[in-house]
């Protein structure tokens, strides 16, 4: 090649760079015209869930429709008034997240729109509200590089430019109103038609705002759970085959928290299956500390005492009874009412419908994690200790120091520790020791002690030397007790005794020296014979238990003069064979559990006790015991004659009753006082097994009664005179009863239980009840298949859209049921749809039982694959399928109905559906889940107008608890108790 040829190639290669450039700063160009859209485009597809000029939403926004829907509905998007709507929850749950993906579908109706977030971060900087406020007004008005001098002047230029417009509003992460005062001013100048969403950790700061709806972000369903962690962690919906079982424990850990879920997957990503047991082992012992400074922002925004309350909740007091906690913090001086109310506002505490207190597990590691950071290598330092190994490690070394104040030891079996082990824990004041045997002097205990739990305690009493003097709560279930203490100990500040099932103990100590006891626990205390007369002076007792104290006796007169008791309770104390007239004395009765007792007759006082809410008198038929089998297998203990007169002859006096339980109590008509339909406060009234004929007329005279149990009353009839208000009757196994009459009028009634009424042969008016959610006729051999058939497409064909079943006698799926197939699995195509129609799936299955049927697991639900979306959900119906394994084996139609689309599901014209009806999972070996033989399916389709005008008839007759509750269908009576007292 010649020089020129080579200067040539130069020439060339340098226009072509040229060209190059130059077609780069063109596209630069364009793109910079046109607001870089194509370069959001790709953000868009590759990383976030965003609409154009919208806000980045989550790279995978798993279950986030169905929150977004809930949302907009809270919102009401049609309407001209201002409203404001608050998203609480945990840290890491997805309020943000939320709230953006609302605004990306909503803001474009507005005329200005906004989203300030992290707020409260923002805020503390310098300046920073200042920014924000900029940051408002350049969204609204589009205005760039605007500057303003002070937060004053901001917000009167917002005054000025934006009063009166329609904008959607947007603050992220608030903590304190003064926040919003300053970004917002009241929100004064909003215009007719302006949304506000608040997104927020405190609960308590939407209810101070005045919000109009409070939204609170629930974790991520199991489902959702897994399909979060496999996005992240394989790039797909689903786990791999090989790390199934490794991604549900890791779903497990992270407890359906969006934030730990995305962590966690992105985390174990591209690690082996041993490098995901070894990690998913060491982060429960070290949690991740992305996820655990988020959630830390709660606890470091609380104050000293309610910081306290948090770590002693997070080691020590999960799971355990609320007032039971509170008794302890009291006493400790940190007011924990108020400490557990703000907590639970913050999202870092929860309390069950049994009372009992709930912690995420991530904000339990959480807090436990700030007490291990206090002394990660010497745990005698720690000021709480809670973990076996930590515990053994320093009560065996003597480590223990002046900084605890909480000790926890849980041991499976007995073991022997020395009493100078806790001598140098001088500030010790919550001690859990259970199948701990002390060796040693008891001296050596802190004198702060408030909180003694000591299960399965070896001592025969308490040793004399033990300074109790400031305890709150002395816990010692299951001890070896003979007596609880040989001299007079004087716990002055004692509030608890709990010596549940100390089966040695036979006597109760002297109380002259507890003067403020409130509670006191000696459930199943078998040899007790006796209760100290000295109980009299325990005049601020609330709740006493001798529940299973089977050879207890008598009472001692000196009960009668508690005035104070509110909770009584007697059950299984077979040799107690009356109560005293002076019953009647105790005005505060509010609870009397007298069940399984020898009590022949309640004395006359009985029906004085005005503030009596809750009577228990199952079994109390007069005899000292009876076979715990008869409860089991009723036909094997025939009814006996001679039936008992247990109430008096008057009870009007309970005027504040709700619950009154009369199962298995020998009675007949006779023994319902004419006068128990004046108990204007009945809620629940449970007579089963009883000797009746006919049901008292009385019964139908209850203004308010809900629920009304007569199952196996295997004499009765005949059921009328039933009262309008009644929600639920359960009349199974009555096998005498032909006709059940008057159900027109039972315009609230929600469930029917008639199974095993094996004459039955007329309901009349039960086609008028159309607001019935749970029939159950399993074993109605006798009513006419006709009758049956027409009743139930009546019922399923009406347009009712909720939750109903229905279970009767039939082996055949019915023949108008669209798509019909042998198994348990049928598929169809969705027809087509029209805008706003509904869609409501109607499923019918046959199923079958034999005597190796398991009768309390057998809950069949629903799985719905769509594939042609390749989804898939599951729904369960609210009922529990028991076979009658008594009478001759058959089989049983259950027929329910699924809103479609429901939180999850989705249908659209010509998708491909597969339905299954799953039988349920059996751990037991023995026994196996109910068969399904046939199904069908069946497509309703709503018009919305209807539904609407449906649901508002709904609303008319009925109240909102059971509107919203619709009643649970298998409930225990400690549930229904509390459901009626909270009523």
């Amino acid at each position: 090649m010649t020089k020129d040829d080579n200067i040539l190639l130069v020439l060339m290669t340098l226009l072509l760079l040229g060209l190059i450039l130059l077609f780069h700063f063109f596209v630069f160009d364009i793109m910079i015209r046109y607001e870089s859209n194509f370069i959001d485009q790709i953000v868009e597809d590759v990383f976030c869930k965003v609409k154009p000029n919208g806000l980045c939403v989550a790279e995978r926004p798993v279950g986030l429709d169905s929150r977004v829907e809930e949302m907009k509905a809270l919102l009401s998007l049609g309407t001209s008034d201002i409203r404001i709507v608050g998203i609480y929850g945990m840290g890491g749950i997805g309020k943000t997240t939320l709230a953006k993906a609302v605004y990306n579908q909503i803001h474009h109706r507005f005329e200005g729109s906004s989203c300030l977030l992290n707020i409260k971060e923002n805020s503390e900087q310098s300046n920073g509200l200042l920014h924000l406020l900029e940051q408002l007004i350049f969204d609204i008005l589009k205005r760039k590089n605007l500057k303003v001098n002070s937060v004053d002047r901001a917000i009167k230029l917002i005054e000025e430019n934006f009063f009166g417009k329609r904008v959607i509003l947007v603050l992220d992460d608030v903590d304190d109103l003064r926040q919003i005062h300053a970004l917002a001013k009241h929100f004064e100048w909003l215009g007719p038609g302006s949304r506000v969403i608040v997104t927020t950790r405190d609960e308590h700061l939407l209810t101070q705002l005045g919000v109009n709806a409070k939204y609170k972000v629930k974790e991520l369903n199991l489902l959702e759970s897994l399909c979060l962690l496999s996005w992240h962690a394989f790039g797909m919906v689903h786990p791999r085959e090989a790390y199934q079982d490794l991604s549900r424990r890791a779903v497990e850990y992270a407890g359906g928290l969006p934030l730990a879920l995305e962590v966690l997957g992105s985390f174990l990503k591209g690690r082996s299956i041993i490098e995901w047991k070894d990690e998913l082992k060491i982060l429960r012992r070290n949690p991740h500390d992305k996820v655990q400074k988020i959630l830390r922002r709660s606890f470091d925004s609380l104050d000293y005492s309610r910081k306290v309350i948090f770590l002693d909740v997070a080691c020590f007091f999960i799971d355990m009874d609320k007032e039971y906690v509170i008794k302890i913090l009291d006493g400790c001086g940190f007011f924990p009412l108020s400490g557990f109310s703000i907590l639970i506002q913050r999202s870092l505490l929860m309390i069950d419908e049994r009372n009992k207190l709930k912690m995420h597990d991530l904000i339990r590691d959480m807090g436990r994690e700030i007490v291990f950071e206090k002394s990660p290598n010497n745990p005698g330092k720690r000021n709480r200790l809670w973990s076996q190994e930590d515990v053994l490690n320093v009560l065996h070394k003597h480590t223990g120091s002046e900084e605890v104040e909480g000790l926890s030891l849980n041991l499976p079996t007995l073991e022997d520790v020395q009493t100078k082990a806790f001598a140098g824990m001088k500030n010790l004041r919550l001690l859990q020791i259970n199948s701990v045997n002390l060796k040693g002097c008891f001296t050596h205990f802190s004198k702060e002690l408030k909180w003694l739990c000591w299960d399965n305690c070896p001592l025969k009493c308490l040793p004399p030397n033990f300074h109790l003097e400031n305890l709150v709560v002395l816990d010692m279930q299951h001890s070896n007790f003979r007596q609880v203490w040989k001299r007079n100990m004087v716990l002055d500040k004692l509030k608890v005794l709990n010596l549940s099932h100390s089966k040695c103990l036979t006597k109760l100590p002297n109380f002259l020296h507890v003067p403020h006891l409130e509670i006191l626990i000696l459930e199943g205390c078998t040899k007790l014979v006796e209760v100290h007369e000295s109980i009299g002076l325990l005049k601020r007792v609330v709740l006493l238990n001798l529940k299973g104290c089977e050879n207890l006796k008598n009472l001692p007169k000196s009960i009668y003069s508690l005035r104070s008791l509110e909770s009584l309770d007697l059950s299984g104390c077979s040799k107690v064979d009356n109560l005293s007239e002076e019953l009647g004395n105790l005005i505060s009765l509010t609870e009397l559990r007298a069940e399984e007792t020898g009590i022949k007759q309640l004395p006359s006082s009985f029906g004085l006790l005005k503030n009596l809410k809750t009577v228990l008198l199952s079994g109390s038929t007069g005899h000292s015991s009876k076979s715990r089998l008869s409860h089991f297998l009723p036909w094997m203990s025939p009814k006996r004659s001679n039936p008992i007169s247990l109430l008096p002859p008057s009870v009007s006096g309970l005027r504040s009753l709700t619950a009154l339980v009369l199962h298995d109590c020998n009675l007949s008509e006779d023994g319902i006082p004419n006068d128990l339909g004046d108990l204007f406060s009945l809620k629940s009234l449970d007579l089963s097994e009883n000797n009746f004929r006919n049901l008292p007329q009385c019964i139908g005279r209850l203004p308010k009664l809900h629920y009304l149990f007569l199952s196996r009353c295997t004499s009765l009839q005949s059921i009328s005179e039933l009262p309008a208000s009644l929600r639920d009757l359960n009349a199974s196994g009555c096998t005498s009863m032909e006709r059940l009459t008057n159900l027109s009028n039972l315009k609230e009634l929600r469930n029917l239980r008639l199974s095993k009424c094996r004459k039955l042969v007329e309901i009349n008016g039960l086609e008028s009840s159309k607001y019935t959610l749970y029939i159950q006729l399993q074993g109605c051999n006798k009513l006419a298949r006709d009758y049956r058939m027409s009743f139930l497409q009546s019922f399923t064909m009406g347009a009712y859209l909720g939750d109903s079943i229905v279970i009767l006698p039939g082996s055949e799926v019915p023949n108008w049921f669209s798509h019909r197939t042998t198994g348990s699995s049928v598929s169809f195509h969705v027809p087509s749809l029209t805008e706003g129609e509904v869609c409501v799936l109607l499923v019918c299955a046959v199923l079958a039982f034999d005597e190796a049927t398991e009768p309390f697991v057998n809950k069949p639900f629903v799985r719905m694959i769509n594939k042609t979306r390749g989804e898939m959900y599951d729904y369960c119906p609210s009922i529990c399928v028991i076979p009658d394994v008594v009478f001759a084996v058959e089989d049983d139609l259950l027929v329910f109905k699924i809103p479609v689309p429901s939180n999850q599901a989705k249908m659209e014209s010509g998708d491909e559906i597969e339905v299954s009806v799953v039988r349920r999972k059996v751990d037991i070996e023995l026994c196996k889940p109910v068969e399904v033989k046939r199904c069908g399916i069946h497509m309703l389709l709503y018009d919305p107008d209807v539904l609407i005008r449906q649901f508002e008839s709904r609303f008319q007759c009925v109240d909102s608890d059971t509107a919203i509750d619709d009643d649970a269908l298998e409930f225990s009576m400690s549930d229904l108790i509390s459901r009626c007292s909270k009523d």
